[in-house]
């Protein structure tokens, strides 16, 4: 059972005690259920240059996209939430609006920014998240405080591939090298989620200056006051300001006062996709149970498959042989 969604929102940035420079921004815009934080990087001011354009950007298409949104159903026949896809579809606008900018002069070539975004679907009472490079969102339900994305950098690409490695080698490592940011390439691959919100939910959504200093406990303990998101965002800022505040600092509290009873699967809440008896016989004569890529050992039906997939896929998104 679900009550209507009802969400309270604040967020801010602090330049932090070390840098002279403002590169990250925030955008709350509780009239689209939209909440962006943007991590600017890149000489000559560029850095702001990206971040705010980004968080434009996505403000932008959000109003130009509400007719639309809310003429469609709220999930699509395979049970993707429309809301997931306008959330990603207004980050590569944004992607490619900074790109075009940074090509358009020297002054601004190499620019770029990090992004993480939540967009509430109040139809469905789901939240969708959204992130690209190291800023993070995390979430505080009922007294734990759980990481809601995975960074995009340099460490955790290599931990994923090598978790063997040795962590003497590990510590020397850059930590400040992100693998995936707005402004990096036109082929920008988007890390998205959706979850069902439960009444009483706060969301955190914040710049590395922020994750990078302040500890869990004290996030946890923060989110846990009975305070406005304002007064929670100012006293996370502040601690991060007292940790030695050595990057700029964004923070950004989304208090849910609506939303399900209880935690459920984000996939439980649209209805069974039921597919029709002429779908069921089609994929008994043609479709085996699961189809892997790259396998060597197929027989010659399942490799004529495969050849054809792999060939569809390249053609859509232009990968090369």
């Amino acid at each position: 059972m679900t009550s209507k969604l009802s969400l309270n929102a604040y967020g801010a940035t602090d330049v932090g005690r070390v840098r002279t420079l403002n590169e990250d921004a925030v955008l709350v815009r509780d009239e689209q259920y939209l909440y962006v934080v943007a991590d600017g990087a890149g000489g000559h001011a560029s850095g702001e240059i990206a971040s705010r354009l980004a968080i434009r950007s996505m403000d932008n298409f959000f109003g130009a996209t509400v007719r639309s949104t809310h003429a469609r159903p709220e999930f699509d026949r395979f049970g993707i939430p429309t809301g997931a896809r306008r959330l990603s579809l207004a980050i590569l606008k944004a992607n490619r609006d900074v790109l075009e900018v940074a090509r358009a002069g020297s002054s601004h070539r190499g620019m770029g920014t990090t992004v993480v975004a939540a967009a509430f679907s109040p139809r469905s009472g789901l939240m969708h998240v959204a992130n690209v490079g190291d800023s993070r969102c995390y979430r505080w339900r009922a007294g734990h405080l759980e990481l809601m994305t995975q960074d995009h950098s340099l460490v955790a690409d290599i931990i994923e591939q090598r978790p063997d490695l040795d962590e003497t080698v590990l510590e020397r490592l850059p930590k400040n090298v992100v693998t995936r940011a707005l402004g990096m390439d036109a082929a920008l691959r988007v890390s998205l989620r959706s979850h069902a919100v439960v009444a009483g939910d706060k969301y955190l959504l914040c710049s590395d200056g922020l994750s990078n200093l302040v500890l869990a406990e004290d996030m946890a303990e923060t989110l846990a006051r009975e305070e406005s998101p304002e007064h929670s965002v100012q006293r996370l800022i502040a601690i991060a300001n007292a940790a030695g505040g050595i990057d700029n600092i964004a923070a950004l509290v989304v208090c849910c006062d609506g939303g399900f009873q209880r935690a459920r699967p984000a996939d439980s809440v649209p209805p069974a996709c039921k597919p029709n008896a002429e779908e069921v016989a089609l994929d008994r004569e043609s479709n085996p149970e699961l189809l892997l890529l790259a396998i060597e050992d197929l027989d010659a039906a399942g490799a004529e498959r495969a050849e054809d997939l792999a060939r569809q896929l390249g053609e859509l998104f232009g990968w090369k042989r």
